[in-house]
């Protein structure tokens, strides 16, 4: 643990991770929540693509550089992801960085009791699909067998918890999710694991999101304020950060602009600016 204080695993971020000694501590469970079109997602695209191109670099001292790096998805289609993320960037095609991208699409345990239509959903003939249920029963039983075959150093994403807590009006759903995210928070300290959870703001009561902020290591809130000219901005927060927010709050580095470019991908300005 003491080893891991003075380690760091880079978010990808070039503007960012400077300002975190080098990036995040390896096992940060990290909240990633914000509003509709504020960052977020953009924040997990940059970091994918440029920490897919540094995993074949020689780290340096006190750096750990991701071993893999899978993408979990709920309800969103892996060719869906890919594309998006290649529309985001220019010049610099990110094809070849993504090659090494692992995705784990879980939409047909998700939609599988609901009214969508099987062929909406799955290429799985109806017989594989009742394999799958009965094999892995629900989304959480299979993401625990993710979870403990995942490689140790590894960053996960998880896309996205909102698609699993707008779902509470399923039987003990919201309390298998939240002793999930427990048991997530405490699994990621002893195999190293990075991870990210996107959570849209405003969608779920505002108490559940204060509670999933509770177990995660790291809150990072993504928004959108008012600048000069009534010009919008995004703008992005520390809301929480275990172990470094004292760094952080000593030198002001809380609050930062954000600017999303199709050269630079997710970018924060390095400006001191004080809550």
């Amino acid at each position: 643990m003491q080893e891991n204080q003075k380690t760091r695993m880079p978010t990808g971020i070039a503007s960012l991770d400077p300002i975190l000694d080098g990036g995040v501590p390896p096992g940060t469970l990290t909240l990633l929540l914000g509003e509709i079109g504020a960052g977020h997602y953009e924040f997990v695209y940059s970091s994918t693509v440029n920490s897919l191109e540094a995993m074949g670099e020689k780290s340096l001292p006190g750096i750990l550089l991701p071993k893999k790096i899978l993408y979990i998805t709920f309800t969103r289609l892996e060719d869906d992801i890919r594309n998006e993320i290649r529309k985001s960037f220019q010049g610099d095609t990110p094809d070849e960085k993504m090659g090494g991208l692992a995705f784990e699409d879980l939409s047909d345990l998700y939609f599988d009791r609901s009214i969508v239509p099987d062929s909406w959903y799955s290429r799985s003939d109806t017989l594989t699909r009742l394999q799958k249920r009965s094999e892995h029963a629900n989304i959480f039983m299979r993401l625990t067998e993710i979870f403990a075959a995942a490689e140790k150093d590894s960053v996960i994403v998880l896309d996205s918890i909102t698609d699993i807590a707008t779902q509470t009006n399923l039987p003990n759903l919201w309390a298998d999710l939240t002793g999930f995210l427990r048991g997530l928070q405490r699994l990621s300290k002893t195999k190293n694991l990075t991870i990210y959870l996107l959570l849209s703001r405003g969608i779920i009561e505002e108490a559940k999101e204060i509670e999933l902020a509770d177990i995660a290591d790291a809150v990072f809130l993504f928004r959108w304020e008012e600048s000069t000219g009534a010009r919008r901005q995004r703008v992005m927060y520390f809301e929480k950060f275990r172990g470094v927010m004292p760094h952080l709050e000593e030198q002001d580095l809380v609050k930062f602009a954000v600017r999303i470019s199709t050269t630079g991908g997710f970018e924060v300005s390095n400006i001191r600016m004080v809550i």
